[in-house]
């Protein structure tokens, strides 16, 4: 059973990539650590190592309340929260349905936003606490046929800043992480749902074009490794007075800075030309 004296962590989507990584290293650096996704046969890893699992899926109120429910009886609450859950839903606007399109935004906005509600009472009792939440640099910028998962991530950072304000009076701080290209199952996932969803048809040529760049983009060492971006969750817990906002990953930077400093007509100049 885990201690109400020690540090306790909570990591979403800690099945695979990021998550699990970041799970690992708060694991190593002192904290017992609750893990939580849909699968939770993918964690028994985490769990020899000390993790304690739990099932939840974003998208299932049920599921929210049980393990926040679990977390709050046994521990008390959490000193840090890790938004890590989501997904990536591409393809063109006209071909996803709307149900779809709820259904991303209740996985990487709604879910994460009411596992957040009901975890923060017991952080403010305390007068402490951490929320880190991992967008993307996708928040910051756009690309081709990511309209509904480039949405989501936007909401995510506005969400995200709104909280750092409303929290700052209560000792709680709200930590932005904007990874790049990792080396996860991401790129897997979009390509093979892009062609499903739209290999042929009026947007057939486009989205053959995004499938190919973002199967090239990944696999084979050409993304970062997650261990990356828990190094940076790592070094943002350590820190005395934590930066807002941490940018990380192949091409984040960059990116970000491309679209920020030479406005949008530039930057999509610059998208465009990777689909040639």
């Amino acid at each position: 059973m885990f201690d109400r004296s020690k540090k306790t962590a909570l990591v979403t989507g800690a099945s695979s990539g990021m998550g699990k990584e970041i799970a690992r290293q708060l694991i190593h650096d002192g904290f017992q650590v609750y893990v939580a996704a849909r699968h939770v046969d993918r964690m028994i890893d985490l769990e020899r190592l000390g993790a304690r699992l739990l099932r939840m899926d974003l998208s299932r109120e049920a599921e929210i309340v049980s393990a926040a429910g679990t977390i709050l009886k046994e521990t008390g609450g959490v000193d840090v929260l890790v938004n890590n859950a989501g997904f990536g839903l591409y393809g063109p606007v006209e071909d996803i349905s709307i149900e779809e399109a709820r259904y991303q935004f209740e996985v990487n906005v709604f879910g994460t936003a009411r596992l957040t509600q009901l975890l923060l009472p017991a952080m403010r009792d305390k007068g402490s606490g951490t929320i880190v939440n991992i967008t993307s640099m996708g928040g910051k910028i756009y690309t081709l046929l990511g309209a509904w998962y480039h949405a989501t991530k936007h909401a995510l950072e506005g969400w995200s800043d709104c909280l750092r304000l409303e929290l700052a009076p209560f000792g709680i701080r709200v930590v932005i992480v904007e990874p790049g290209l990792i080396e996860t199952g991401f790129g897997d996932v979009v390509s093979r749902g892009l062609l499903a969803r739209s290999g042929s048809g009026a947007y057939a040529k486009l989205t053959q074009a995004v499938a190919k760049s973002t199967q090239q983009a990944y696999g084979n060492g050409r993304g970062t490794d997650p261990g990356v971006i828990a190094n940076v969750v790592s070094q943002a817990l350590r820190a005395r007075k934590p930066r807002t906002r941490y940018v990380a990953g192949k091409y984040a930077k960059p990116m970000i800075l491309i679209r920020a400093w030479f406005g949008d007509r530039m930057f999509d100049r610059v998208i465009m030309s990777q689909m040639r």
